[in-house]
């Protein structure tokens, strides 16, 4: 019965010419600035940059937290997912948000190239090197933080308050959790939220003229 209706939800959605060519459009973007950024991120990894002062990680003893850090990640990207996958709209526009994100963070690191900080444990995506791959270590994609803007940006798209706190939360503890493994500096993380926020605002601007994806 809920396959049924949310099949259901999907037909209704796609018969309406507005979300089906902004579906059609964002589909392959989507695809398109996930690819550009693999790219971009490696050029990045061969530019030299500065060292930032950073009061807050000197304090800090490196800890390895990869696999909690990637825990949390996938479990919360599988959960948003699952919540809005029966909400063809919310999913649209958090796909656009996602695009946009990835675009911003390109220029913003493209304009501030910096090298990693004093004591860094690379982050290596354990899910990856688990399926036998051969991941690089991406140790220069600093400014700003990819891992804690995505999860700042899922708190936007799920629905339900309880929710939306609940990736809030976990966003944050993402945030602590690269700090104290020194993959980024402390205004990585706190500029996240920030550019996660304008690019979810931005996405729902696109939907003008039509209700923007909410709640």
């Amino acid at each position: 019965m809920g396959a049924t209706r949310h099949q259901a939800t999907w037909r209704q959605a796609l018969a309406r010419p507005g979300f089906r060519w902004r579906a059609l459009v964002t589909a392959p973007a989507l695809l398109a600035v996930v690819a550009l950024l693999a790219h971009f991120v490696r050029w990045v990894e061969r530019r030299p940059g500065a060292i930032l002062p950073d009061p807050l990680l000197a304090r800090l003893a490196p800890r390895d937290l990869t696999w909690v850090t990637f825990g949390l990640i996938y479990a919360g990207i599988v959960w948003a997912l699952l919540l809005v996958a029966r909400r063809p709209r919310l999913l649209v526009a958090g796909a656009q948000a996602y695009v946009i994100l990835a675009l911003v963070r390109m220029a913003v690191m493209w304009a501030t190239p910096l090298d990693p900080p004093p004591g860094m444990i690379r982050l290596e995506d354990p899910l990856v090197q688990g399926l036998g791959g051969a991941s690089q270590a991406l140790t220069r994609d600093l400014f700003f933080s990819g891992h804690t803007s995505t999860l700042f940006l899922l708190s936007l798209v799920v629905p339900g308050r309880g929710q939306r706190i609940l990736f809030t939360l976990a966003a944050a503890a993402v945030g602590v959790l690269l700090l104290v493994q020194h993959v980024h500096y402390t205004v990585d993380v706190l500029a996240a939220p920030f550019f996660a926020y304008g690019a979810w605002r931005l996405a729902q601007a696109l939907w003008r003229g039509e209700d923007a994806p909410g709640d």
